[in-house]
């Protein structure tokens, strides 16, 4: 008996590894109670990067020919300051109150909530994070100018990860 508990204890595991992945989760934890003084506590996660795109402002030297290809020896001086900004703490920063999937339009094939430029107003929503088959819309904390928009439509974010910039 004790054996087939632990066989139905493993393939329980695997389908919450299973249902981690198909839905592009980051953590999910279950307790299963057998009786007064038996259960099984499971958590199961997964390390996730989280990838920040940041555009460079067009007034960094532009290129002679930019078909023509590049040497990989150089770089530019001016290229680590920007890559090493940390976009979460950029005093327009407005980031994740949770962990979900972005969703950048209300429904595929509509636009965009916004893009880069757009001017918005306190309580506009900015995009939408799905968080247990939940639709969230994150509305923007104060009125201003799109300036950078960091995650990409479907992407996984995590509780407090930049989401964009607005100045």
């Amino acid at each position: 008996m004790a054996q087939n508990k632990h066989e139905d204890d493993v393939a329980f595991i695997k389908a919450l590894a299973e249902l981690l992945n198909e839905n592009d989760l980051t953590e999910l934890q279950v307790k299963r109670d057998y009786g007064e003084d038996d259960s099984l506590n499971v958590r199961v996660s997964r390390r996730q990067e989280i990838v920040n795109h940041v555009s460079a402002a067009p007034a960094a030297a532009p290129h002679a020919a930019p078909s023509a290809p590049q040497p990989t020896g150089g770089t530019t001086p001016s290229a680590p300051t920007e890559v090493a900004e940390d976009p979460a703490s950029h005093p327009g920063a407005v980031t994740s109150p949770m962990v979900g999937t972005i969703y950048m339009q209300a429904e595929p094939g509509a636009p965009s909530f916004v893009k880069v430029g757009d001017k918005v107003s306190e309580g506009d929503t900015l995009l939408i994070v799905e968080a247990m088959k939940t639709m969230n819309h994150i509305p923007a904390p104060r009125a201003g100018t799109v300036n950078r928009i960091l995650v990409e439509d479907g992407a996984a974010v995590e509780y407090g990860a930049p989401l964009m910039i607005i100045e």
